[in-house]
């Protein structure tokens, strides 16, 4: 029988504010980011009170990673420096490279009713680091979705979901971190084997729902709670009352990693650069 993925770790993500305010449940984040390798930080949202997330995230920089948002409801308007503006809607994707920089707002674009959705920090190798940025809009018909045989359904977001008997393309791929971004909707005794490949971080978000996890015994996870798996095995995923997961998977780089604020870089003198162009208005 072949190896399954074992469990690393269990952890709950924890209350923060972040922008002009904005509250938001930061799961990766601070210390310790090396352990989740590519990835370097993720954000959930959601709320339908708007004081909770009318103020936005005004104008602010990045420099040397890439940010993936996903709306799971509501609007928000991305605006940057280099004169990209776009409307990011329910079931949509912002998929934006950062590199040598950007600078940019994201505003809600309501003012009343639920905004709800995730953010993900994927980091760039450091021959990537000071290349051109991007952005690329998504919109909800863009994204491939298909419906196993077992019946769970998958928003395939980034690489290439493939479970033995079905395969599809996602809407973005990326070289180097070769990120994997599934959004695994499990019906109530739904299982899913979703292939990773051996070396790879695997990470799964539960955000609605009960996930049993591979190999242990009567133990479930709960919304609110990422599971770090280890890097080699098989994966196996069910729910005996239905879930709501994302897969979150990609090629570490082992490179060092240096944050500070918005800039993540592979040196200390690398960041006191980034912060020297941005104070100058050179930052890209």
């Amino acid at each position: 029988m072949s190896q399954m993925r074992s469990v690393v770790a269990i952890q709950a993500g924890q209350p923060a504010s972040d922008g002009a305010g904005v509250r938001l449940t930061r799961v990766i984040g601070g210390a310790g980011i090396e352990r989740f390798d590519p990835f370097l930080m993720f954000d959930e949202f959601g709320s339908d009170n708007p004081d909770d997330y009318i103020a936005g995230f005004p104008p602010h920089p990045h420099r040397g990673f890439e940010t993936i948002t996903y709306m799971l409801a509501g609007r928000m308007r991305h605006e940057d420096h280099l004169g990209n503006v776009g409307l990011l809607e329910s079931g949509g994707v912002q998929w934006m490279t950062a590199a040598r920089g950007i600078i940019h707002s994201e505003m809600p674009e309501q003012e009343e009713g639920l905004l709800r959705g995730f953010q993900l920090w994927l980091n760039l190798p450091s021959q990537d680091k000071l290349g051109v940025p991007g952005y690329r809009d998504i919109a909800a018909s863009e994204i491939p979705r298909l419906t196993t045989a077992g019946g769970v359904q998958v928003v395939v977001i980034a690489g290439q979901f493939d479970d033995g008997q079905v395969r599809q393309t996602g809407a973005v791929q990326r070289p180097h971190t070769e990120p994997q971004l599934f959004d695994l909707h499990l019906p109530a005794g739904g299982q899913v084997a979703p292939r990773v490949p051996d070396g790879h971080r695997a990470l799964l978000y539960v955000y609605e729902g009960e996930l049993e996890l591979p190999g242990v015994i009567a133990k479930t996870v709960s919304a609110g709670r990422l599971v770090r798996l280890s890097d080699e095995g098989q994966l196996q995923l069910s729910s005996s009352k239905g879930a709501r997961v994302l897969l979150i998977a990609g090629k570490p780089l082992g490179e060092p990693i240096v944050q500070y604020g918005p800039f993540v870089m592979n040196s200390r003198e690398e960041i006191e650069q980034a912060l020297r162009d941005y104070r100058d208005g050179v930052l890209a």
